[in-house]
């Protein structure tokens, strides 16, 4: 168990979790699990870790054994993606809803947005508390914070303990006057000056929550906050061949291997199904406001491969590493070629726990267990690449991209040409009618914005 390195203030909050009256819902099967116990579940976040920052996705010097461990013990994804930034990747993953479907959220929100998550939105959290799971989120929320109904207490998570938003979201990177601060539930407790304890103290808090529910089904979604910048770490300050950013991600390293071994010393690790990934692709295109205060242009991440990074609707900007680990249920040393993606999720998890889900909104992810477990090697769904989470730009359907942007048509294959670099449009005109039409549907059904272009 991880040693506690600071008293934590104690925070007194009641959590607000209620689904609205008359939500309409349909009831899910536990598949394979039905003979056993509510099985667990953790999500691992990271925040702008890159594809190729760990050392099982291929970096030559950052040391993951963690990691790399789970991944040779459970499942590796190669063709996982996520939205291209932070607000919109979050509402996603926990709504398993597009985020041009989600209002406010489809844009990255700041510490002075008014908006956040609606409240009529199901989460993992409540989809899970509503059959008697424990629930919490630790680390960052950054789905709204201006009023109660958008806080992480009113949407599923019997408690809280983290930031509202990114690290970086004060003085000299963001022009704010509220201060970067520490909460617990509802409440401020600490004003944040020293951001280096903050994955210890993440940590910390996982591993107790983990210890406090060994005899209950519980949820822990733990959302880092790193490598997000401004860079910090403690313990692994200096540890790294890779410097200062491979300080950050050895310590995230040691963060997953932490809860896992929480997991081992409670006794659940057999009956949970523990994931890690990033919330999208490396900030290697930083604007200039970051490059002060300490930050560096090379305190950013490894797109691997792949062309893009942060925020762009290439592969660098929305594939990111991801990890499945469930002890006898997941095939050993398993490597996932087929596309996946972060709406998957929540069909996967309330699949697996057996919980309700709404039918009275479009649900726009695939349970991802038969993939997981090499029942099947194919996903069935296309995926649609937004920028700025309005504007699409881009379809995959199968090997094949299309992209739309700035005027440019673009045609990639991309299990011949994982880059990006070769435009083939031009020698595959009936392909690109054909993705192209999947896209103005999706327009027209979402009301996202798609360029005019003469196909």
């Amino acid at each position: 168990m991880v040693q506690t390195r600071r008293q934590f203030l104690a925070g007194t909050a009641t959590a607000v979790a209620a689904v609205l009256a008359g939500m309409a819902v349909t009831k899910r099967g536990v598949n394979a699990m039905s003979d056993m116990k509510k099985p667990n579940v953790v999500i691992m976040f990271a925040d702008d870790a890159g594809y190729g920052d760990l050392g099982c996705y291929g970096h030559p010097t950052i040391q993951t054994p963690n990691l790399d461990s789970m991944a040779a013990e459970g499942a590796r994804f190669t063709s996982f993606y996520v939205p291209p930034s932070c607000t919109p990747s979050r509402a996603a993953l926990l709504t398993g809803r597009y985020p041009i479907r989600l209002g406010p959220v489809v844009r990255v929100l700041g510490p002075d947005s008014p908006g956040g998550l609606a409240p009529d939105e199901i989460t993992i959290a409540r989809a899970l508390k509503n059959t008697g799971y424990r629930t919490k989120c630790v680390g960052k929320w950054h789905l709204g914070h201006a009023e109660p109904e958008f806080m992480p207490t009113a949407h599923g998570f019997d408690s809280y303990f983290g930031l509202l938003y990114s690290n970086d979201m004060i003085p000299p990177w963001v022009e704010t006057e509220k201060p970067l601060e520490l909460y617990r539930d509802t409440e401020p407790i600490e004003l944040i000056e020293d951001q280096s304890l903050i994955t210890t103290r993440y940590t910390e808090e996982a591993v107790h929550f983990i210890h406090e529910n060994a005899d209950n089904p519980f949820f822990l979604y733990l959302a880092y906050a790193m490598p997000h910048l401004p860079l910090a770490a403690d313990h692994f300050r200096g540890k790294s061949r890779a410097d200062f950013y491979g300080d950050v991600i050895e310590e995230l390293d040691w963060s997953a291997g932490e809860v896992v071994k929480a997991l081992h010393a409670v006794g659940v690790a057999d009956n949970t199904l523990v994931l890690w990934l990033s919330d999208n692709g490396p900030w290697i295109n930083m604007p200039s406001r970051m490059v002060q205060g300490g930050n560096e242009l090379w305190h950013a991440g490894s797109p691997g491969p792949f062309r893009g990074a942060k925020g762009t609707t290439y592969e660098g900007g929305q594939r990111v590493p991801a990890i499945a680990w469930w002890p006898g249920k997941i095939p050993t040393g398993r490597i996932i070629r087929d596309q996946a993606n972060s709406l998957d999720i929540f069909p996967t998890i309330t699949g697996i726990c057996g919980a309700e889900v709404p039918n009275d909104r479009p649900m726009d992810g695939n349970d991802l267990w038969p993939l997981i477990t090499g029942a099947t090697e194919q996903t069935p769904s296309d995926l649609y690449f937004y920028l700025g989470n309005e504007y699409l730009q881009a379809v995959r359907k199968g090997p094949w991209k299309l992209r739309i942007a700035e005027g440019n048509i673009e045609l990639f294959h991309l299990e011949r040409d994982i880059a990006e670099l070769f435009n083939i449009a031009e020698d595959h005109l009936d392909i690109v009618k054909e993705l192209h039409q999947l896209l103005v549907a999706f327009a027209e059904e979402t009301g996202a914005v798609l360029e005019d272009v003469t196909v």
